[in-house]
């Protein structure tokens, strides 16, 4: 590894501190290195905060005088919530920026480069490229598509079920998996399920530590509720953290009085999508998500709603875990679909399997085919 990918690979660890928290800014570290020493470094922490190139030249002080500053994305060149970080570069004095990718955002993309370019600095872009975009999918899945990136996360038996007939779920996996899930919400700014899964476990789709108590910071939890059935007396609505009801116009018509009670719940707002076949327009409702400005959202079911994310070629990644169990019979993973043969399956990619605790743990892209058919109602 040479000087460069020592220090840029510095600069994507501090980056790391602030994942899931970002939204809908992207995870940025950087590091000043003057003489082959550090001499400050940053990361951008949250949005409408200062980015992670002001907290590195901030550190440094005069020590960015001709120094050389590494950054896991292109520095911005545009006012937003904060001044264009390419000014602030060049009136520090630094000499030398090492860049890992591009931003995708057209208000900086390549503008960034250019603009220090243009003042005389020397860049270098593409360093440790593949680990920056890794780090900074989702944001970048947001500003190209205009939707969150949606990670599909379920644990299953080995028989493929993820509850027994009667519903009862407690608890497909072990200790060790259930505090890795908790790990991972607080990877993302949402996390949704359907009202089905809201009427049968009442969950509180809360982040807590090992104390069991709730983490400071939550994501925001979704429902997908198209007839309004959510109850005001829901578990989630007495935890920290706010909650989005997703609905149609025609449920919330229907049921005037529980929409008006849901909206005076604390940290409940009610959102009516449009409908398609009395069910709500997933596509419409995940632009209106990334609208938002949610980069990610984490899908935690239920059977029939992760069908129609398939169904509609939502889903972008998966983790599921497996726990060595057996049922005769059950809940199957995805409910509500049609396959007729296994060349209509929809193909899983860069698969990563992980054990933990019991269990294994499965990270994968999903890979969409031309003759992938997967049918689902909500």
């Amino acid at each position: 590894m040479g000087i460069d990918e020592w220090f840029m690979q510095m600069a994507l660890d501090i980056a790391r501190v602030s994942v899931g928290q970002t939204s809908p800014n992207p995870n940025v570290g950087a590091v000043v290195v003057k003489d082959g020493r550090v001499v400050g470094q940053g990361a951008h922490l949250y949005a409408g905060g200062p980015h992670a190139e002001v907290h590195a030249l901030r550190m440094a002080g005069e020590g960015a005088q001709g120094a050389t500053i590494y950054v896991t994305l292109e520095p911005c060149n545009h006012h937003g919530r904060t001044p264009p970080c390419t000014e602030a570069i060049i009136a520090a004095g630094i000499r030398r920026v090492v860049i890992a990718s591009v931003d995708h955002d057209p208000r900086t993309a390549h503008g960034g480069i250019s603009r220090l370019q243009d003042a005389g600095l020397d860049v270098t872009v593409g360093i440790l490229e593949e680990q920056a975009n890794r780090m900074n999918r989702v944001f970048f899945h947001r500003i190209d598509t205009g939707r969150p990136l949606v990670v599909y996360k379920a644990a299953t038996t080995l028989s493929g079920h993820v509850a027994a007939n009667s519903g009862h779920s407690r608890y497909v996996t072990g200790d060790a998996a259930r505090a890795d899930v908790q790990r991972m919400r607080l990877e993302h700014p949402s996390i949704a399920v359907g009202v089905q899964t809201v009427l049968a476990d009442d969950p509180r789709l809360t982040v807590r530590g090992e104390d069991g108590a709730a983490s400071e910071r939550q994501p925001v939890r979704v429902v997908f509720d198209s007839v309004l059935r959510t109850p005001t007396n829901a578990a989630m609505f007495r935890e920290p953290g706010q909650t989005l009801i997703l609905s149609t116009a025609e449920g919330v018509a229907s049921r005037p009085h529980e929409a008006d009670k849901l909206r005076a719940t604390a940290g409940v707002e009610v959102v009516a999508i449009t409908a398609t076949d009395g069910r709500i327009n997933l596509v419409e409702a995940m632009q209106f998500l990334g609208a938002r400005g949610f980069n990610s959202m984490l899908l935690e079911g239920g059977p029939t709603l992760a069908a129609s994310f398939f169904a509609e070629r939502l889903v972008d990644e998966v983790r599921m875990y497996v726990a060595p169990k057996l049922l005769a019979n059950g809940l199957p993973a995805l409910q509500g679909v049609e396959t007729s043969d296994m060349g209509q399956a929809i193909r899983l990619s860069n698969a990563v399997w992980q054990q933990i605790g019991e269990d294994l743990r499965l990270d994968a892209t999903v890979l969409y085919t031309d003759e992938a058919v997967f049918r689902g109602s909500r």
